[in-house]
């Protein structure tokens, strides 16, 4: 199942690329933004339907629904699990270490020696 809606959403990937590139350009975009502009760019004036506009959303909504079932079958066999899930034996203590505790504080260690100074008296 999961290899036949792979196959499916590269074949509706091929058919969007196509029904995109087919489409004529309109011109404006972003560029067009900035100044300069009439306000059928800006509000987005109404222009004919074509059959290349319906192609192209009708597959780009079954490839973004395509993409979100695979997403959900992909994960769901791969569960996030323990670590520790599975291992019979518990493990060992560590046996406790006796290291040498200093119970009184050390002196500061004795100021670097000054360089001799080049200045007259």
């Amino acid at each position: 199942m999961y290899g036949i809606l792979v196959a499916i959403l590269i074949l509706d990937a091929l058919i969007l690329a196509t029904a995109v590139l087919l489409q004529a350009g309109q011109g404006g975009g972003l560029a067009t933004m900035g100044g300069g502009a009439g306000t059928e760019t800006i509000m987005g004036g109404r222009q004919a339907t074509t059959l290349l506009t319906k192609v192209t959303w009708w597959t780009a909504g079954i490839f973004l629904f395509l993409a979100l079932v695979l997403t959900f079958m992909s994960t769901s066999g791969n569960q996030v699990r323990s670590v520790l899930e599975g291992q019979g034996q518990t493990p060992t203590p560590v046996a406790p270490s006796h290291l040498p505790i200093e119970t009184q504080p050390t002196a500061p260690p004795p100021p670097p020696p000054q360089p001799p100074s080049n200045r007259r008296p």
